[in-house]
C-alpha cells in the first residue's frame, strides 16, 4: 500500500539467484522479463496507447491487469524455448517499486507478491531509475557513468558518488518525455508522441527542404532544466498558424536536446567522469543520440547507449537490479511488508551493491 514503509531486510552478500524474473509497471508499459546469470532469456513488453493522447491511471492499470497474464505465460514460453527454464527454476523475484503511477505500481507489486508466495522465493523491491542505469552497464560494458535519464516523467543527470546514485541536474517542472508527448497531443498526434515528434522532425528537411529553426526559450539553470516555459510558447505557435508542424518538431528536438547535453556535459566536468549513457524512452530518439555523441568527441569522452529495448521501460533491468541487490547487496523486501513508493527519488536508495 502506498505510505507503508518497505522493510529492505539485509543479509550477507553472496546468496545466488542465477535465475530472476522481473516486473515493470511505472507507467504505461507492463512487462515481465527472464534472466538467467548476465544474459536476458526473455523480455516481454506490452504499452498502453491512445490516439487521444495522455494517460488515465485507472485505465493503464485495466491494461495492466487485463495483459500480465498472457505476458507472463509469453515470458515462460520463451525461457522454456531458448533455455530449458521453467517457473520452477525461478530463484528470485523483482519488481518495480518505485517510482511511478501508483495505480500501475500496484498491479506489479501484487503479482510479484502472488508469485514469490507462490514459488517460496524471495522477493526485492528495485527503483525504476537506478534499473536504466544498471542495464545500461550491464549491456554497454560502461564501468562509472554518467546517466543522461531521458522518459516521460523523469529527466535527471545521475552519477555514483560515496554510496548512492545522486542527481547532479534535473527538471524543475515536467519531464522532457511529457513535454514531447504534450506537443504531440497539441498537434492531434496521440500518444505516445515522442517517436511521433521525432519523424515530424525528419520530415521537416524531407525532398531537400530545408528546415527553418524556430526561436523557442532555452532554459537551462545550472545542471537543471525547464520544460513548461517552452511548452506554453509552443502552443501559442501552433495556434498562430504561421509555422508548419513538422518545423515546430524539428525546433523543438534541436533545443530541449542541447538543453540536456548541455547539462550532461558539465554534469561530467563536474564529478570528472569520461563515460555518458543514455536511459529512458527518449533515449531512442536517434537525434539525441547524435547530439550526445558529438559532444563526448569534442571532449575525448566515451558514449555509450544500450538496444532500444533496454532504453524504453523493461523488466530485464527490473531482474538485473534485483539481482545485484540480492547477491552483492544482501537486499531482501519482505513479502508482508512490501509496498510501493510513487515519489521515491533515486538519491533516497543506499547502493550497497557497488
Amino acid at each position: 500500500m502506498v505510505g507503508t514503509r518497505t522493510v529492505r531486510r539485509r543479509q550477507e552478500p553472496g546468496n545466488a539467484a542465477d535465475v530472476v524474473l522481473g516486473i515493470e509497471s511505472t507507467a504505461h508499459t507492463f512487462g515481465i522479463a527472464i534472466i538467467k546469470g548476465h544474459d536476458v532469456i526473455a523480455n516481454i513488453t506490452d504499452s498502453f496507447t491512445t490516439e487521444s493522447g495522455g494517460m488515465i491511471p485507472a485505465k493503464v492499470a485495466q491494461h495492466h491487469g487485463d495483459v500480465y497474464p498472457s505476458i507472463l505465460a509469453r515470458a515462460l514460453e520463451m525461457a522454456k524455448e531458448k533455455a530449458g527454464i521453467g517457473i520452477d527454476d525461478i530463484r528470485l523475484i523483482a519488481y518495480s517499486e518505485a517510482p511511478g503511477i501508483g495505480h500501475t505500481l500496484r498491479i506489479g507489486a501484487a503479482v510479484a507478491k502472488s508469485l514469490a508466495l507462490r514459488l517460496r522465493v524471495p522477493l526485492v523491491g528495485v527503483n525504476h531509475c537506478i534499473a536504466h542505469l544498471e542495464i545500461t552497464r550491464l549491456v554497454t560494458r560502461a564501468s562509472d557513468p554518467v546517466l543522461l535519464y531521458c522518459s516521460g516523467a523523469n529527466t535527471q543527470v545521475i552519477a555514483y558518488d560515496e554510496g548512492k546514485y545522486r542527481i547532479f541536474g534535473e527538471t524543475l517542472d515536467t519531464g522532457v518525455g511529457n513535454f514531447l508527448d504534450t506537443l504531440a497531443r497539441d498537434m492531434g498526434l496521440g500518444f505516445p508522441g515522442g517517436p511521433k515528434i521525432e519523424r515530424l522532425a525528419l520530415n521537416a528537411s524531407a525532398d531537400g527542404r530545408t528546415p527553418i529553426l524556430i526561436s523557442i526559450p532555452y532554459s537551462v539553470k545550472g545542471m537543471d532544466v525547464a520544460f513548461a516555459g517552452l511548452q506554453t510558447n509552443m502552443l501559442h505557435k501552433l495556434k498562430s498558424g504561421e509555422f508548419s508542424k513538422e518545423d515546430l518538431a524539428f525546433s523543438a528536438q534541436e533545443t530541449v536536446f542541447a538543453m540536456l547535453v548541455e547539462t550532461a556535459e558539465r554534469a561530467m566536468a563536474h564529478v570528472g567522469k569520461e563515460e555518458l549513457v543514455l536511459g529512458g524512452g527518449v533515449g531512442c530518439n536517434k537525434r539525441l543520440q547524435e547530439m550526445c555523441r558529438i559532444m563526448c568527441e569534442e571532449r575525448g569522452a566515451r558514449f555509450y547507449c544500450p538496444e532500444n529495448q533496454y532504453l524504453v521501460d523493461n523488466a530485464a533491468m527490473i531482474a538485473w537490479t534485483g539481482k545485484l541487490m540480492f547477491e552483492r547487496g544482501g537486499v531482501r523486501t519482505a513479502v508482508e511488508d512490501a509496498a510501493i513508493k510513487p515519489y521515491e527519488r533515486t538519491d533516497d536508495v543506499n547502493v550497497t551493491w557497488r
